[in-house]
This record gives C-alpha cells, sequence and structure tokens, in this order.
C-alpha cells in the first residue's frame, strides 16, 4: 500500500487554524522533518490577526504515535531533543490551544497533547508516557508540565512504566479535559473552538501566562486592559444583550 508523505497540515476556518499530523504509515508518528516544520508553523499562526485559537490533531483514527525513530540519524536521543523544542513552541503558542485526540496518543504525541492548553479525547484514546521504555531521560520542562497536569503520583505512574491508560483514566486524572462518544469528537470541537474565538483575546492571553507560572506582570496586562477597549465593549455588550466585538489582539 502506498501512503501519502508525512507531514504537517494546516487550515484556517472561522478564526480557528487546524494543525493536522498526517503519516498514516506510522500512526502519525513524527518524522525529524515534522518534528523541524512545528515551530516555525506555529509562529506563523501566533503571527496572524485572523487566528484566535488552534486545535492540534492527527489524520484519521490516531492522533500521534511519538517520533518515527527510523527517520532519525541519532536515534532516540535526538528525537527527544526535536519533541521538547516543539512542544516548548506549542506551549509558547500566545492563543488558547485544544489536542482533539483519537487512538493513540503515545511518547512524542503525549508531549504535544500536555503542551496544548486542553485536551478534549474520543472513547477509545490510548494515553503513554514511554521514555522509560527507550532509556531516555524525560526532560525536567516535560516532567514539570506532565505534574502540572496529573500530579506527581500518576506522572510517576506514567513515567515509570511506559503503560498506557484509557481515556476514563485521563479525565479523571486531568490528563484530558472532556471525553467524548465515538462520532462525536469533531463537533464538540467546533463548537468549544468557537466559543474560544468569541471571546476576549486579552483576558485570554493574561490567563494562559499566569497559568504557567508568570505571576509578575499584573501591572503589564493592567495597562493592556486600559487601552484595549475589551472592557468596555464587554460591559457594553452585556447590557446591550448582544455578542461583544473584541478587537485586542496577540498579534499587535
Amino acid at each position: 500500500m502506498e501512503y501519502p508523505e508525512p507531514q504537517l497540515l494546516h487550515t484556517v476556518t472561522d478564526a480557528v487554524a487546524t494543525v493536522v499530523v498526517r503519516h498514516p504509515a506510522k500512526r502519525n508518528a513524527m518524522t525529524a522533518a515534522m518534528w523541524r516544520a512545528l515551530p516555525p508553523l506555529l509562529d506563523t499562526l501566533a503571527a496572524d490577526p485572523g487566528v484566535r485559537a488552534l486545535v492540534l490533531t492527527g489524520e484519521g483514527g490516531t492522533f500521534c504515535a511519538g517520533a518515527d525513530i527510523s527517520t532519525l540519524r541519532e536515534g532516540p536521543e535526538e528525537a527527544q531533543g526535536l519533541a521538547v523544542r516543539a512542544e516548548e513552541a506549542l506551549a509558547a503558542f500566545p492563543k488558547p490551544t485544544l489536542a482533539a485526540i483519537r487512538g493513540h496518543c503515545v511518547g512524542g504525541g503525549a508531549q504535544l497533547a500536555a503542551a496544548c492548553d486542553l485536551r478534549f479525547a474520543e472513547e477509545g484514546a490510548l494515553f503513554g508516557v514511554t521514555p522509560a521504555k527507550l532509556g531516555i531521560v524525560y526532560t525536567a520542562s516535560s516532567t514539570r508540565r506532565l505534574v502540572s497536569l496529573v500530579g506527581p503520583a500518576t506522572a510517576k505512574y506514567l513515567l515509570f512504566s511506559g503503560e498506557l491508560i484509557d481515556a476514563e483514566r485521563a479525565l479523571r486524572t486531568g490528563l484530558v479535559d472532556e471525553v467524548l462518544p465515538e462520532g462525536e469528537l469533531a463537533k464538540r470541537v467546533g463548537e468549544f473552538t468557537r466559543i474560544l474565538a468569541s471571546r476576549s483575546q486579552l483576558t485570554q492571553a493574561a490567563a494562559k501566562e499566569f497559568a504557567s507560572g508568570r505571576t509578575d506582570r499584573d501591572a503589564h496586562w493592567a495597562e493592556q486592559a486600559r487601552g484595549s477597549g475589551d472592557t468596555a465593549e464587554g460591559v457594553a455588550a452585556f447590557l446591550e444583550r448582544r455578542a461583544p466585538r473584541f478587537t485586542w489582539t496577540t498579534s499587535g
């Protein structure tokens, strides 16, 4: 069977960018070229004022099975370095991000999902953090991000064992935010990202920065709020019983 070329696809519809991991021959495992392509793609989408939210997903019935080791000259260590750089770029994306997960979300795929702000999964999805299977030291930044989502006990379970957990357990531990019945993931993600795109980017950007641990910029965000007009617009829209038209953007 002939498979299409591994690549990252992207579209922008109704202010929502969708990035699709496409490598069906290897359950959407990320090649070296795909890892390298993700940070500049995210930079481009972040700079687009028409993008107000981003969805990361995999083509077909799986999210991402990790790194395609066969494409890496130096083996698993190189894959981990590329994955961390892509993970950090995704975590730094200035607008809301959501991972839409079907099937396997394992290894580097789990890193990408954890770097998103939110994760919605379809029933039947499987999650695993697998460096212990390869003898790789999971980086401090990736470990802290995982601990912040699931707590130290579950992070240790995942990291120590490399075992897979199902979507229901992922939901209980905080690794995912919603689990949807089969066939309903795309609809729910579309509905929710339209909500995100309609809200104040000013509020979202400040909340995202504070939630990441940056707590020394209250004055900066207060100044942004005063100059944005978003607060006045939000209050006016509420009183007039209409949808607000927020204008502040992270793109300038």
